[in-house]
């Protein structure tokens, strides 16, 4: 039997264990849940060893359990490839808006509902069916890649012991590649890789002035208004090109090949559509770049939030104490989080008077960006196993989002491979979330292929 006629005959029993691992509330973020986090690592550990991994553990974090898993291949010289996603949901109640509820899967069709059926449940466990598939055609007791995979239980949460862990188990961890599972395709009828991720860093300023808010008639004029400088500081935060004004901001920032550009503009983008998404009624941003490289490619500073002094009814007519404003920065390839909060802070120390008092309080050390290299063997392996898989050509896409993707790189050393089959209309993190039975299949298949791919080229 073949891969595909495999998996297919396998469907059912495929759709069985994602619902009974769905019917687990494994929500990260809320302390009641965490008897259920732990259920569903114990749950995934149990699912993999039955799969036939030799090795299904279940790892402590100090926060929620991750589970690993390793199956050797059987030439000591294949490759080493790390599978990462995580077990953990977004929280999720009828009440929030769902037509089912969220910890009941139910079939629909090629559709299932509840929460983590695509994010990331889904996308973890068409790996197991992947791998089984591949040893049926083969006929072969291992893979003919070395497997291992980190499914981590907090990444709805920020992934706040993620990086201790892989530091602490990196020698169980190295890896020739790591795949990752966590991302979204364009559309089911063109099927993409994603090649990239945004970082993040974020920060509140504070402006202070006077001791206290004082009326505006009796000092308003004569005092400086920490409002009006706050206003001022946040205006310049771009010039009338839509590029951050911040010196420095750009260090490291590279542009994409004339190859991921061309590929990126194959993709079948609506701009008047998404524009109607977004409730808009224009685009706006940088200046000589596409939407999609300014949602993907481009790094950006967004004013999240503002707000001083009197906000409520009436009137009260004082000169505020205060100002404040929270602020972003989605972060690309090349630019480092720790420099850039280094130079916003240079930034608002020029712009405020010395008289006045200026804070900046960054949320922590920032997350960093990551990229796959487009022209790399395992690039073009996993593109070629989707493809075969599809049946049609796959482009590339990035992500505006952050994850802990690139602590897998920095920490592992190891090129990232974004092999995933969910769709944005999946409606992760959102009521009545989604996955398509066919693409999950989809994602086994491909996940098979590739490790034929990566396996042919094993050392001697």
């Amino acid at each position: 039997m073949d891969v595909r006629g495999y998996i297919e005959e396998h469907r059912g029993e495929f759709v069985a264990a994602l619902k009974e691992w769905v019917a687990i509330p494994s929500v990260s973020a809320d302390p009641d849940h965490r008897g259920d986090v732990r259920r569903s690592a114990e749950w995934l550990r149990d699912r993999l060893a039955d799969t036939g991994f030799p090795t299904a553990e279940i790892w402590e974090t100090g926060g929620m359990p991750a589970v690993f898993a390793e199956w050797p291949a059987a030439h000591p010289g294949a490759p080493v490839v790390l599978v990462y996603g995580h077990h953990d949901v977004q929280p999720a109640r009828v009440a929030d808006g769902w037509d089912t509820d969220p910890f009941a899967a139910e079939e629909h069709g090629d559709r299932l509902t509840g929460r983590g059926a695509s994010d990331d449940k889904g996308q973890v466990l068409f790996h197991a069916l992947g791998v089984e598939a591949g040893l049926a055609a083969s006929g072969a007791s291992a893979p003919p890649v070395t497997l291992r995979m980190l499914v981590e239980g907090e990444e709805e949460s920020g992934s706040p012991h993620f990086a201790a862990l892989l530091e602490r188990n990196r020698d169980r961890l190295a890896c020739d590649v790591a795949v990752i599972s966590d991302t979204t395709m364009w559309s089911a009828e063109v099927p993409s890789m994603c090649v990239g991720m945004r970082g993040l860093t974020d920060c509140e300023i504070t402006v202070t002035g006077p001791d206290t808010d004082v009326h505006s008639g009796s000092f308003g004029g004569a005092v400086p208004n920490p409002a009006r400088v706050l206003a001022g500081l946040l205006a310049g935060l771009h010039d009338d090109r839509g590029r951050v004004a911040v010196p420095g901001f750009y260090d490291g920032v590279a542009e994409i090949s004339d190859e991921e550009r061309a590929l990126l503009a194959k993709l079948p983008f609506d701009e008047a559509e998404w524009l109607r998404t977004a409730g808009s009624p224009v685009a706006a941003g940088e200046e000589g770049y596409s939407v999609l490289e300014r949602l993907w490619v481009r790094p950006t500073a967004e004013i999240n939030g503002m707000w001083s002094g009197h906000t409520g009814a009436g009137t009260k007519t004082i000169v505020p104490r205060s100002a404040h404003a929270k602020v972003s920065f989605r972060l690309v390839p090349g630019q480092e989080p720790a420099h850039v909060q280094e130079r916003v802070r240079a930034f608002v120390a020029d712009r405020v008077p010395a008289e006045l008092g200026a804070e900046v309080a960054f949320g922590g050390p920032g997350v960093r960006a990551c990229a796959s290299d487009i022209g790399s063997p395992a690039v073009r392996a996993a593109r070629s196993a989707m493809e075969e898989a599809f049946g049609t050509e796959v482009l590339f896409t990035r992500e505006g989002g952050s994850g802990p993707e690139a602590d897998i790189a920095d920490i592992l050393g190891a090129p990232l491979v974004f092999l995933a089959v969910g769709l944005d209309e999946d409606r992760i993190h959102a009521p009545n979330e989604k996955v398509e039975v066919p693409l999950l299949l989809k994602g086994a298949e491909s996940a098979a292929y590739l490790w034929n791919r990566l396996g042919a080229r094993r050392e001697p």
